[in-house]
């Protein structure tokens, strides 16, 4: 189920390709991108409070819905102002599920093995995340962006029948304290390290996906699925070889080298773009792979490092909600990412944009020092 979900999401990694076709700026592609995520940042929080009361199955099947009826609005509709509508009602459908089954997982993996199991079970998303953009690409060369639009729904509603089959978690889900107890306790989360360090995690990533087609095509590279494939391929790698590192070693001595090396990935798209233009003669695409690799083993580390080290420290009582949090402040990176870096990138070009990006990572990378073992 969860590979199906997350097949039909990230085929839309590519619709800024479409978007650029229809006349859309950098900046519209980011607004359109974003709002993906900023629907995310306002849902996730009051989702997670919602699935600690009632359970987890009911916002899987409503995320898994969600997802499918945006698809078919894209079938519908060629306009970049009803795109970011959907792309809204993606990030709604998205942060229902994402946060029930996230939890769901927790419930049901032992404390030891957190970090382990965590990574483990992202690898379905990982997968997709390696073919999907593969095999969307295809479609579109061959038949098109009608016929890429109609594989998103069939992928939705493939996730959609599984859903079906899925029962509820035995995890706890004792009712929390209401009222302003509730917000005070969000913004205690919020206003942790590990929050930040997933703030800054979200911004890379989210500006990665959102920007790399379009700077793909101004190098004048053919085809960008050997980044997706590499990206996903080294994430699923250190997963399945390393993801119990964070149970062994400690979250921290994960996550530090995890943040240094996705500053490092970004670098290197900052020297593309500064250094190696569209007829340049050295070749780009062995650069883009090694940037994927690095940008993917840094993600196949850092999520389910720093959600252990989240769960360590959360009640069961309130594992939903913290859940919710956590992923709202990873989509706060992923929107601004979008957002903000679309204007530095049309006003002063993608080298500056990528080199900007750096020196924010490079910061993350310096305020994760600071974080205690655990």
């Amino acid at each position: 189920m969860n590979f199906f979900f997350f097949a039909s999401l990230n085929t839309f990694v590519l619709l800024p390709l479409y978007i650029q076709r229809l006349g859309g700026t950098e900046v519209q592609i980011g607004l359109v991108m974003g709002m993906y995520s900023a629907a995310g940042i306002f849902c996730q929080p009051l989702v997670g409070a919602w699935v600690d009361r009632l359970g987890r199955r009911p916002f899987q099947l409503l995320g898994v819905s969600l997802v499918a009826l945006s698809t078919i609005g894209f079938n519908l509709f060629a306009s970049v102002s009803v795109f970011a509508a959907l792309r809204a009602v993606q990030g709604i459908g998205f942060s229902a599920f994402f946060v029930s089954n996230y939890t769901m997982v927790v419930d049901l993996v032992p404390p030891a093995r957190r970090g382990w199991a965590l990574g483990i079970f992202g690898i379905s998303g990982l997968l997709s995340t390696a073919l999907a953009p593969l095999a969307a690409e295809f479609v579109i060369r061959k038949s098109g962006f009608r016929a890429f639009f109609a594989m998103t729904t069939l992928l939705a509603l493939v996730a959609l029948a599984l859903a079906f089959r899925i029962r509820e978690s035995a995890g706890a889900m004792v009712a929390p304290a209401g009222g302003m107890q509730v917000v005070r306790e969000g913004l205690e989360e919020i206003l942790r390290l590990h929050m930040a360090l997933a703030f800054f995690f979200g911004l890379g990533s989210g500006t990665i996906f959102t920007f790399l087609p379009t700077f793909g095509e101004l190098l004048g590279v053919s085809t960008l699925a050997l980044f997706y494939t590499a990206y996903a391929g080294a994430a699923m790698l250190v997963r399945a070889l390393g993801g119990g590192l964070s149970d062994t070693l400690g979250r921290r001595a994960v996550i530090v080298p995890s943040m240094f090396v996705q500053a490092v990935a970004t670098g290197i798209l900052a020297t593309l773009g500064i250094l190696i233009g569209p007829h340049a003669a050295v070749p780009v695409l062995p650069f883009l792979f090694l940037a994927g690799l690095l940008a993917g083993g840094a993600h196949g580390f850092l999520y389910p490092a720093l959600a252990a080290l989240l769960m360590d420290q959360t009640p069961e009582s309130r594992r939903g909600s913290v859940v919710g949090i956590f992923s709202s402040v990873f989509l706060v990176g992923n929107a601004l990412g979008s957002i903000l870096f679309g204007y530095v990138s049309h006003g002063l070009g993608y080298g500056i944009m990528w080199s900007a990006l750096t020196a924010v990572l490079a910061t993350g990378f310096m305020a994760s020092f600071r974080l205690r073992s655990g």
